[in-house]
């Protein structure tokens, strides 16, 4: 009886771990879309190239297509480090990773419609799954 509990424990704790992997290679993803976006962000606008974030209005064209560039170039690194991180079925977490974006994205149009151009928060929202996933495949392949 005691080695049959052993072999289960092992197989719960393997179970558990690969659970916290699978966990943080989402979060390891969606954290470094987050932290790159927002540090480039302030850069930007600490340089004077963006206005500050409070004025919405003063943003234009090529800042909003400059700002879509570097945030897709950002997703799909976020994929890709989602990918490498993953304990198995890498596209699998991939693909949760662009569920989430696609949600948190979505959202994002949502609550910021009134504050610029809407073109911007849906071309966000748009490419972010397909970003995602292709970070992700860049890594598989």
């Amino acid at each position: 009886m005691a080695k049959k509990s052993k072999g289960k424990s092992k197989t719960k704790s393997k179970n558990k771990g690969s659970v916290v992997k699978s966990i943080w290679a989402v979060f390891a993803g969606f954290f470094t879309v987050g932290l790159l976006s927002v540090a480039t962000d302030a850069i930007l606008e600490a340089i004077k190239v963006f206005p500050p974030m409070d004025q919405p209005q003063a943003y234009t064209t090529w800042m909003y297509v400059l700002c879509l560039i570097y945030r897709i170039i950002y997703e799909v690194v976020g994929g890709y480090v989602t990918a490498a991180l993953a304990p198995q079925n890498a596209m699998k977490h991939v693909r949760v990773l662009a569920v989430i974006g696609l949600v948190m994205a979505t959202m994002g149009v949502i609550a910021f419609w009134n504050l610029g151009s809407q073109w911007f928060p849906i071309l966000l929202a748009l490419s972010s799954y397909p970003s995602v996933w292709y970070g992700g495949k860049l890594k598989t392949q």
